[in-house]
């Protein structure tokens, strides 16, 4: 039975009104903490943007050719929210994500499945870029307690699952479960064998690093996820790349120049003559070569690569 506030004495009445008020607050703050758990999944998420595989010679399986290059026509780089849109037939490069919006989670219209392909649509010669994260042993659902591969995560020797050692690795598997998703994509379109080891062809791959992702406070730990991420992939001889924005990458990272040998990815431009423009002026946030700008542009992501600079 709920007594109306109206019968209280009118000391109880506005300690009532307080206590409702404070609660409410509390329970605004609190909800968008419950909202998921765990931080990554396999299911794709509403954002904006396992033992590791042996190392084996790559295949020689042919992939399919790409669609030609379109001369002095933009890149366009898409991912799960474009599922299902109209894509240009024509464009000067691709770029396709691979997850949808968070690591462990594919990209539902990568490969041949009841949705168009935006692989098929890019071409097997294009680029793919990856989401990253540290959610920590607390908010993942897939954080490598007990792990020994080359380092080891909350075992018996080295306990402790909130450490570098263990970052490392979640960004290995993450990597590695990336890996996973495209080269069975590559398998559905018919451009890589099944029992391959590894997707044929050469592309780069770009680590996705943004704050609609979930990462630890501590900066050192993130830049350990990254670097996992990066190993996983280059004992797949791929190349590798970053995505980010200077302010994203001073969050996430806290400015790190460990990664200045790779080449950067930079958002934030608003149109072709400003991405241009920052071609020239921007320096990338990796320390490293900025090698490509982007800008949305009629609902798509469109992006210019940026001449080197001598």
């Amino acid at each position: 039975m709920h007594l109306p506030i109206s019968n209280l004495g009118e000391g109880r009445r506005r300690l009532l009104i307080v206590a409702l008020g404070v609660f409410g607050l509390l329970a605004t703050a609190a909800a968008p903490v419950a909202a998921v758990e765990p931080i990554d999944t396999r299911e794709p998420a509403t954002l904006q943007r396992a033992t590791p595989p042996s190392v084996a010679p790559a295949p020689s399986v042919t992939p399919a050719p790409s669609v030609a290059p379109a001369v002095d026509l933009p890149g366009i780089d898409v991912s799960w929210p474009q599922c299902g849109a109209e894509l240009p037939a024509e464009f000067g490069f691709a770029i396709v994500g691979v997850n949808g919006g968070r690591v462990y989670a594919p990209n539902p219209c990568l490969g041949a499945n009841a949705t168009a392909s935006q692989l098929e649509w890019a071409g097997a010669r294009a680029d793919l870029y990856v989401n990253t994260a540290n959610p920590g042993p607390d908010l993942s659902g897939f954080w490598p307690h007990g792990q020994r591969s080359s380092r080891d995560c909350n075992t018996a020797t080295r306990p402790g699952a909130d450490t570098a050692d263990c970052a490392y690795l979640y960004g290995w598997n993450a990597a590695a479960d990336s890996y996973r998703i495209a080269f069975e994509a590559f398998v559905s379109l018919g451009w890589a064998e099944g029992d391959a080891d590894r997707i044929p062809g050469e592309r780069t791959w770009w680590l996705d690093v943004e704050t609609a992702n979930t990462w630890r406070g501590d900066s050192s730990l993130n830049v350990a996820a990254l670097q996992g991420a990066v190993d996983f992939l280059e004992s797949m001889d791929a190349e590798v790349g970053f995505y980010s924005t200077p302010l994203l990458w001073a969050r996430v990272t806290g400015g790190t120049d460990q990664f200045a040998d790779y080449p950067a990815w930079h958002a934030g431009a608003s149109s072709l003559d400003d991405a241009r423009a920052r071609c020239l002026s921007d320096e990338a946030f990796t320390g490293g070569e900025l090698v490509m700008m982007q800008w949305v542009e009629n609902g798509l992501d469109r992006n210019v690569a940026c001449p080197p600079r001598g």
